[in-house]
Order: structure tokens, then C-alpha cells, then sequence
């Protein structure tokens, strides 16, 4: 396996702080972007880089000699009330480290979407297609990872559907959407993140749910 310099934003989040144990522990190197106060969330082992997600110009400069860039900030809990959020956190975010991994020379770029389409959360969604978009135009060597929930701690309230998807999957009409909007576990997600790491795109790549979920298994 061949050892990544991987650059992360949100690596003190939901997800993140679990990806940065787990990219350390196979031996990968990696580096995060955290706010100045916020180093000691940071897992061990790790170097910090003190910057703002929002503003391209307090990290750009840090990204190097990284390889690898993964872009994992995002407004918390995310619900149709948050839309202004959305626009000023996760586009804003977004655009900045698409513009910084592309003046780093980094050569693949892991984003973590939304599944689409679906009937709600239409402006989350509407920011993560925006977020595609620009990276999509960068030219970057890319894989989009499109969860739709993802379960675990203080994250639990949907594991009630489950018996909803069961149905739905088992319907002709509805399988595939049940299958593209289903759950998936925090682990299944670092799962999938540490496998785009690890084995990159050449190109622009999107992981839907159903895969995300196989390259758990595969692993």
C-alpha cells in the first residue's frame, strides 16, 4: 500500500476526527486544517495547520506537499431551516479548497456530498451539486462520496426508518431510490473514505450509497 499525504478539512468533526485515527493508523501522514484554539480536537499524531475554511488565502499556502486533499466541512445537523448556512459554510468552504489543493498540485480531491436527487433538503443539496460543479470544472482528479445520513453517536434517530427501507426496497417502483437515499453507519463512511484515499480517481468519480456500503464490505 502505497503511504498518502493527506490534507483534511473538518478533521475534528462527526466523521473526521474518526478518519484522521483511522488514515493514521495505516500509516498515511496527514495534516488538518483547524481553527487557531481548536488544535487539541485534533487527533494524535496528526499536524495542524491553523486557517479558516472560508477564507483560501490563511491555508492555501499549507496544503503542499500533500497528495491527497479531503474536504469534509460542512454545517452541522443539517436541516431545511440551515439553508443560509449552507451557502455561507459548505459553498464557501467548498470553492476555497477546491482553489487551494488546485494551486497545491495536489493530485486527488475526496468530497463528501449528498445523495441526489431527493424530495427534501433540496438547498443542502443544491450547495453539494454547486460544490461538484466547481471541482468538476478544476480539472482535479476526484471521488464524490454521496451518503445520504449517516448513523452513529448522536446520530441514531433514523435507525426508526429501517423497517420503512425494508418495504421500499422490496417495491419495484421505489427499490432504487430506497437503495440511493439509504443509511449508512459512520464506519461504513470512514470505510469508503479511507479506500478513495487509498485507491484514487484518475478522473472524476461519484460513489453513490449502494457503493459506499459494498466498499465497506470489500475491505
Amino acid at each position: 500500500m502505497l503511504k498518502r499525504r493527506v490534507f483534511i478539512t473538518g478533521g475534528t468533526g462527526y466523521v473526521g476526527r474518526a478518519l484522521v485515527e483511522k488514515l493514521l493508523g495505516r500509516g498515511h501522514e496527514v495534516r488538518a486544517l483547524v481553527r487557531r484554539g481548536s488544535e487539541g480536537k485534533l487527533a494524535a499524531g496528526a499536524e495542524a495547520v491553523t486557517g479558516d475554511p472560508l477564507d483560501e488565502s490563511s491555508f492555501a499556502g499549507r496544503v503542499a506537499p500533500s497528495d491527497t486533499f479531503v474536504q469534509l466541512v460542512g454545517v452541522a445537523h443539517p436541516s431545511p431551516a440551515k439553508a443560509k448556512e449552507f451557502r455561507e459554510i459548505d459553498l464557501v468552504s467548498g470553492r476555497a479548497s477546491v482553489g487551494a489543493a488546485r494551486a497545491a498540485g495536489v493530485r486527488h480531491f475526496v468530497y463528501v456530498s449528498v445523495a441526489q436527487p431527493a424530495p427534501v433538503m433540496r438547498d443542502y443539496q443544491a450547495v453539494r451539486a454547486e460544490v461538484e460543479a466547481i471541482l468538476r470544472e478544476s480539472g482535479l482528479p476526484a471521488t464524490i462520496l454521496r451518503p445520504w445520513y449517516v448513523l452513529g453517536p448522536g446520530h441514531r434517530w433514523p435507525y426508526a426508518l429501517i423497517p420503512f427501507y425494508w418495504v421500499m426496497e422490496r417495491l419495484p417502483s421505489k427499490r432504487e431510490t430506497a437503495l440511493r437515499l439509504g443509511l449508512v453507519t459512520r464506519e461504513q463512511m470512514i470505510a469508503a473514505l479511507v479506500r478513495a484515499v487509498e485507491e484514487p480517481s484518475n478522473d472524476f468519480r461519484v460513489v453513490n450509497v449502494p457503493e459506499i456500503k459494498a466498499m465497506n464490505a470489500a475491505r
